[in-house]
């Protein structure tokens, strides 16, 4: 690889350290078990290590890919979409809740009991590929009103000395009521905690998030090319 910082390449270093038990694949690529997500990595562009992907993808596959150039697949392969990622890092070093939940709103660690709403959640919101076992990944917490799930956010890509925040929704219904500032900070605290530096995604073409993040203390590093590719082979 010819990146140096872990962060260049997100996908590939997770799954070659901390996530190497939901790892398939070989020396040129790599994805996260089906039931996991369709997050994958290739060590370049090259056509090898394309049909090294290939194989992973299976007939008419999807597969998601971060990238440091903009995406080149060779024939065989449609593009489905792209995007550019802006990846930003957290600056600060915890914080603390920014405000009180409302009466009767509920703040919890979820479990695999929460998985039926967790993937419910995220079919309404779309807040990046969720699936059965994605909730393995690192801790997920979610604010519930009267037992009903209304928003969620958790980690995903663990490094060592890194970890992701990822899938912050919120149901159209909740929005407005500062739970996502809620479940973010209680995610960083967490990351935190544990010595490592929170990270995250988001599309550079979304300023309302992007401002959000940064005021909760998260700074540009760089941007990255997302690819979500399929295999027509």
């Amino acid at each position: 690889m010819a990146s140096v910082h872990p962060l260049d390449t997100p996908i590939w270093n997770a799954l070659r350290t901390e996530h190497s038990r939901f790892a398939i694949g070989n020396p040129r690529a790599m994805r996260y078990l089906p039931e996991i997500g369709p997050l994958s990595a290739t060590c370049d562009q090259t056509s090898a290590s394309y049909d090294a992907l290939r194989g992973l993808a299976g007939p008419g596959g999807l597969l998601a890919v971060f990238l440091e150039a903009p995406p080149e697949p060779p024939p065989g392969w449609s593009l489905t979409r792209t995007g550019v990622l802006d990846q930003m890092t957290f600056q600060g070093s915890g914080l603390p809740l920014p405000i009180r939940l409302e009466p009767k709103a509920t703040l919890r660690r979820l479990t695999i009991a929460d998985v039926p709403a967790m993937l419910e959640l995220a079919s309404l919101t779309e807040p990046g590929p969720f699936r059965q076992r994605t909730i393995e990944l690192g801790a997920f917490w979610g604010i519930f009103r009267e037992d009903r799930l209304l928003a969620m956010t958790g980690q995903r890509l663990q490094l060592p000395h890194f970890a992701e925040v990822s899938a912050v929704c919120t149901h159209p219904e909740a929005r407005g009521r500062g739970f996502a500032r809620v479940l973010v900070a209680t995610v960083l605290d967490a990351i935190c905690r544990r010595s490592k530096t929170p990270f995250l995604h988001v599309l550079a073409e979304n300023d309302d998030a992007i401002r959000v993040y940064a005021a909760a203390g998260f700074a540009l590093r760089r941007r990255l090319h997302l690819a979500v590719l399929k295999n027509e082979a």
